[in-house]
């Protein structure tokens, strides 16, 4: 299904909207201004780390999440992915800041009755239905099914676009087609989501592997844990924990502080998410390297669209030129919190490679300076002290080009190390069960956690605040000692070892999560159910 498109000169001439030489996008959560225009290819989140269901500990686990802001009750036609668009999930095993391995997906989707989908005798006329499913739905190819929704995943060996391409197959069969689940439209259309759901958990063969992997890509439930409205909103509250630790409920943390609660989430229990989830043996994944993985997504569109003015349901548009990238994620927030308006949509359209062009943004950010100017008065006056600057000053900040475009020496750093915005996994370390793990991750003493890969329960929010402000100039619990990173002195953050945080809980055993495969959560119903 990879398609190579028809380029028609005249006709593009007059009539084409281009993407332009030089590709716009953004990618997670409409973090960047262009992506605002192609919410099907805004990549939202990206997972990868070692799979902690039992009996999985030798697999990794990689999650592409896209298509941010999904109602539950977004009919009649809910949310398909574009299949104009190609769907990739990076790992780069040897540190350069290239691709080694790419899973590229491909989607299609089709009406039944040789394209004319369910149809009803009306008084004599033979009319298509308006709905996406004419009854209840069981079972992938149940006939209530108004229209199908399938894809291909092709592995890509290195150049994404130039290297060696082979099928990734269905173990039950060999077929190189899957199926994606219709999302969930209600209780009355899909009684029960989690057993109809699971039908799509596929084994799959791996070229190159020799142990299968698994594969689920439907949708979801949001489990990226913010508050967003007030987050954005000049940070519209005291982000200092106002208990004297999370959830205790006592008052006695910072003055006027916010605390948890999962009122303060604008997104989990609100929304849904389409994943791209696919799980690959260790072995496949590391390469010659010393185990350490480079991770991104990405979304890609041909270069020029061609409006039709007589669209047809698989034809609304003429579709040509190479396919240029307008999304790209790996760690979070990362274009949200620091890059700068302007570069924002080229950061999306960047490869890791190219990176140092945004260094700038990581090593002088503006965040910290931001936050200062918000509330360094406020905090002075309520503590009644004389604070001059709250934003670190140790520059450049050597703390965060460990955290986002290095890693940490003996944790997740590559054997090649070249400065890229990658997530970055060690599997050598090994997962930590659910009960166990700390939504903090490294900083709360779980080495398996954020920023060594990221889980579905890392709260990768609070963690970016604490971080921005310093964090990592004071000492870190690793395997239970505090330790000294020795990137920055606790002088230089005054208010490093602060508990920032947006108040918007989350941890691996919320109830919006799975303790197993494929970890996130089913997807909030339409109608009928529960949601928040």
């Amino acid at each position: 299904m990879f398609r190579r498109y028809t380029w028609f000169a005249t006709a593009a001439a007059v009539a084409v909207v281009s993407l332009g030489a030089s590709p716009a996008g953004a990618s997670s959560h409409r973090e960047a201004p262009a992506v605002t225009r192609t919410p099907k290819v805004d990549s939202t989140d990206f997972y990868m780390f070692r799979s902690y269901e039992p009996g999985r500990e030798g697999f990794v686990t990689l999650i592409a999440n896209y298509v941010p802001l999904q109602a539950p009750y977004g009919g009649p036609n809910y949310v398909t992915m574009d299949p104009d668009a190609i769907y990739e999930i990076h790992v780069d095993s040897d540190g350069d800041a290239v691709e080694d391995l790419t899973f590229q997906f491909d989607f299609a989707n089709t009406l039944p009755a040789n394209g004319n989908g369910i149809v009803l005798n009306i008084g004599g006329k033979m009319n298509a239905i308006a709905l996406r499913a004419a009854g209840p739905v069981t079972s992938p190819n149940d006939t209530d099914l108004g229209e199908q929704e399938s894809f291909t995943v092709t592995l890509v060996r290195g150049d994404r676009r130039t290297g060696t391409r082979a099928a990734v197959t269905n173990a039950a069969g060999g077929a190189p087609s899957f199926l994606k689940p219709l999302d969930n439209v209600g209780t009355k259309t899909i009684p029960d989501y989690r057993a109809y759901a699971r039908q799509f958990v596929y084994v799959i063969n791996i070229p190159g592997c020799s142990t299968p992997g698994r594969m689920f890509v439907g949708q979801r439930a949001e489990a990226f844990a913010v508050n967003l409205g007030p987050v954005f909103d000049l940070v519209n509250f005291v982000p200092v924990e106002g208990d004297s630790a999370p959830g205790a409920k006592d008052g006695r943390g910072f003055p006027g502080g916010i605390t948890q609660s999962r009122d303060n989430d604008d997104l989990v229990g609100e929304f849904n998410i389409t994943s791209l989830i696919v799980e690959a043996p260790i072995a496949c994944l590391t390469g010659s390297g010393n185990g350490v993985i480079g991770g991104w997504t990405t979304a890609s569109l041909p270069q020029a669209i061609l409006r039709r003015p007589t669209p047809s349901y698989d034809r609304p548009d003429q579709v040509g030129g190479a396919y240029v990238q307008v999304s790209r994620l790996s760690a979070p927030l990362v274009n949200e919190f620091f890059v700068g308006l302007k570069d924002k949509d080229k950061f999306s359209a960047s490869e890791p490679r190219g990176d140092g062009q945004f260094a700038d943004y990581v090593t002088n950010p503006t965040l910290p300076a931001i936050l200062d100017s918000l509330f360094r008065a406020p905090v002075n006056q309520t503590l009644k002290t004389n604070i001059a600057n709250l934003a670190p000053g140790n520059f450049p900040r050597n703390d965060l080009v460990a955290a986002f475009l290095t890693g940490f020496s003996g944790v997740n750093q590559q054997s090649r190390v070249t400065p890229s915005e990658m997530i970055r996994l060690n599997t050598g370390i090994n997962p930590t069960p659910v009960a166990r793990q700390s939504p903090f991750g490294v900083a709360g003493d779980d080495l398996a956690g954020f920023p060594n890969g990221r889980r579905p329960g890392d709260d990768v929010v609070d963690l970016a605040l604490r971080v921005a402000m310093g964090r990592l100039c004071y000492p870190v619990p690793v395997n239970g000692v505090q330790t000294d990173l020795a990137l920055c002195r606790p002088t230089d953050a005054p208010v490093g070892n602060v508990p920032f945080t947006d108040g918007a809980p989350l941890d691996a055993r919320d109830p919006i999560l799975q303790p197993t495969f494929p970890y996130l959560g089913d997807p909030l119903p339409g109608a009928g159910g529960s949601r928040r």
